[in-house]
C-alpha cells in the first residue's frame, strides 16, 4: 500500500511537470485529517492551455487581444449569435456583473428562465469540466452549447452563419483570421473561444503570495490560508491552481424561493429533465434540480454539481449552482454548519460542522479576497452592422 502510495504521489508529481506548474510553488500536499491526495495551492500558469487544433496568442488581460482574440470579442456581445437576435452571451456573462450574472437564476432566451446560476467567464481556460455539470470539456465545445441551446442561445446555425456573411466586417476579419471566403459557424466558436482564454486573470495578491511575494496578502488572509487547508478543511475541494478539483459533490444547497414560485422557471426546469430523458414520475414530481443524474441516471449522483472555482469570487456574487447565497459570510456560514440538507441521500462524508470562530470566518474571508485581483471591465464593442451584399460581394 504504501509503494503505491509513493507511486502515485510520483505520477502526480510528473503530471504537474509535463504540465508546466512546477516552479511555480507547487508542493505535494494532503488536507489535514483527510487521506485522499488532494492538489496544492498554486499560482495560475500565465496563460491557460492553448489547444493545437485552436492557436492564439498566450496573452491574457490585461495585454493586446491578438487578431483572433478580438474577433472572439466582438463576437461575445453580437446577438446575431442568437435565435432571435436579441440577446449575446454577454447578457447572461455581463462584464458589469464579474462576467457572470448577479441574479439568483440565468436569464434565459426570451420566453424561458435557466434554472441555475450563471458563472464567469473569466479563467474559464483553466477548466477541464465547464458548466454545472461539467461534461463539456473544452471553450470550444462549450460555445456551441449555449449558442445553440434552447434555453441559451437558441440559435440555429444557418441562420447565425448568414448573418455574420451579411455583415462585411466579419467577412473581412474571417478571411484575415482563418483564410476563408465566408465567415463559418465552426470558426466562430474557435475564436470566441480564444477571446475567452484572453479573459484570464493571473495576476491576483495569492498569485504574488504563491509566487514568493510574502507581503502580497495581510496576516489576516495568512492565517485564513492556513484555515483553508487545515481546520476548515476547504482544501479538500478547492484546491490546485483554480481551486477546484472539478469533482462532483453533493453538499445540500438549498433551492432558491423563485424555483418554485416561477411558473416559467419550473417550465423550463421540467423541459430540460424531458429532453435529457426523464421519466414521467420525476418529470411530474422532481422539487429540485438533479445535477449530473442525468449523464448516467444512476441514483447517487442525484444532487451532485461540479465543484466551482474559487477565483474572482468578490465580483461573482451570487454563489452556488442556484445562486441560493449572497456574499462569502453567507457561504462560510453554511460550511461552518456542515452543509445543508441531505435530501437524496448522496450529500457528501466531507462535510462536519467546523466549529469556526468569528475571528476564524474573518480570517477565512481575508483570505478569500485574496483570490481576486483588479476587476476586469471591458467597454461594450460596436458590434459589425449587416450591409447589402450587392454593395460589397466579392468580385469572381
Amino acid at each position: 500500500m504504501k509503494d503505491f502510495k509513493r507511486l502515485l504521489i510520483l505520477t502526480v508529481a510528473a503530471m504537474f511537470f509535463s504540465a508546466g506548474f512546477v516552479g511555480q510553488g507547487f508542493s505535494l500536499a494532503f488536507a489535514e485529517g483527510d487521506p485522499d491526495f488532494d492538489l496544492p495551492l498554486a499560482a495560475l500558469p500565465d496563460h491557460p492551455p492553448i489547444p493545437t487544433d485552436n492557436p492564439s496568442g498566450k496573452n491574457v488581460h490585461p495585454s493586446k487581444m491578438d487578431a483572433k482574440q478580438e474577433l472572439g470579442y466582438l463576437l461575445f456581445f453580437d446577438p446575431k449569435l442568437t435565435g432571435n437576435a436579441s440577446t449575446s452571451c454577454a447578457d447572461c456573462h455581463d462584464p458589469k456583473q464579474g462576467w457572470g450574472t448577479n441574479e439568483t437564476i440565468s436569464k434565459g432566451y426570451p420566453g424561458t428562465i435557466h434554472w441555475r446560476n450563471s458563472q464567469t467567464a473569466v479563467n474559464s481556460g483553466y477548466l477541464n469540466k465547464l458548466f454545472w455539470e461539467g461534461g463539456t470539456p473544452s471553450l470550444e465545445a462549450q460555445a456551441p452549447a449555449a449558442a445553440e441551446g434552447g434555453v441559451a442561445g437558441n440559435g440555429s446555425r444557418d441562420i447565425m452563419e448568414s448573418r455574420l456573411r451579411l455583415t462585411p466586417e466579419y467577412v473581412k476579419r474571417f478571411k484575415e483570421v482563418f483564410g476563408t471566403e465566408w465567415p463559418n459557424l465552426e470558426d466562430v466558436y474557435l475564436a470566441m473561444a480564444a477571446f475567452e482564454r484572453w479573459l484570464s486573470q493571473t495576476d491576483t495578491p495569492f498569485d504574488r503570495f504563491m509566487k514568493g511575494d510574502k507581503n502580497a496578502i495581510s496576516e489576516k488572509a495568512k492565517k485564513g490560508k492556513a484555515l483553508f487547508e487545515g481546520k476548515a478543511n476547504c482544501l479538500e475541494c478547492h484546491n490546485g491552481p483554480m481551486l477546484t478539483d472539478e469533482k462532483f459533490y453533493d453538499i445540500g444547497v438549498p433551492d432558491p424561493p423563485e424555483f418554485e414560485e416561477d411558473g416559467i422557471n419550473q417550465v423550463t426546469f421540467r423541459f430540460q429533465n424531458y429532453a435529457k430523458g426523464s421519466q414521467e414520475e420525476d418529470y411530474r414530481t422532481a422539487k429540485s434540480d438533479y445535477g449530473i443524474y442525468f449523464k448516467q441516471k444512476r441514483k447517487e449522483d442525484k444532487g451532485k454539481f461540479r465543484i466551482a472555482p474559487l477565483r474572482y469570487l468578490k465580483y461573482t456574487a451570487p454563489y452556488m449552482h442556484n445562486g441560493t447565497m449572497f456574499t462569502l459570510e453567507d457561504v462560510i456560514d453554511f460550511y461552518d454548519k456542515g452543509g445543508g440538507e441531505d435530501r437524496w441521500g448522496n450529500k457528501t462524508k466531507i462535510l462536519k460542522p467546523l466549529k469556526l470562530t468569528k475571528d476564524e470566518k474573518g480570517e477565512l474571508k481575508a483570505f478569500l479576497d485574496t483570490l481576486t485581483g483588479e476587476e476586469i471591465r471591458l467597454p461594450v464593442p460596436m458590434v459589425p452592422t449587416y450591409a447589402p451584399m450587392a454593395d460589397w460581394q466579392p468580385k469572381k
